[in-house]
Parts: structure tokens; sequence; C-alpha cells
């Protein structure tokens, strides 16, 4: 690999900047020239988007108060963890 050419593992730190369009044209070629190669990059950018869209139609009121709840004991116990 080139130098210059993107790890996966760097893509998945800059997937969020790539979507909300704020890399700058060079981070963005590299970025657009690895997912032209990697598969696998490119359906975690499209799994990203798709969850993008569809929490963006989630609402407190539409989640059942069993699952709202089982969701923050999660988060919790993930934030507790200290892997924030």
């Amino acid at each position: 690999m080139a130098s210059n050419e993107l790890t996966c593992k760097e893509l998945v730190e800059l997937v969020t900047d790539y979507l909300e369009g704020v890399l700058p044209p060079a981070e963005r070629r590299r970025f657009e020239e690895h997912l032209a190669g990697c598969q696998g990059c490119w359906n975690y950018l499209q799994q990203m988007r798709a969850t993008i869209r569809l929490t963006g139609q989630l609402t407190e009121e539409a989640i059942e108060p069993q699952a709202r709840e089982a969701l923050l004991h999660v988060f919790r116990a993930w934030k507790n963890s200290g892997k924030v």
C-alpha cells in the first residue's frame, strides 16, 4: 500500500466528517479512492447512511417503554465501562 492510501481503520475514523461534508478535498479524494477498491468499507458507509436515515425517523414516543429502558441500561453500562 502506498503511504498516502487510506487504511480501513482510518476510513472508519473519518466517516462522520465525510458524511457531514467537512473533509478537506485531498482527504475526501483519499476516502473515495479507498471506497472504490474496498467493498467492506463501501458496505460500512452504506450501513452508516442507512442508520442515520432510520434513526432520524425514530422518536422517543415510538419506542416501547421496555425497549427504551433496555437501551438506556446498555448505554449506561457502556458509558460506565470507561470505553467512551
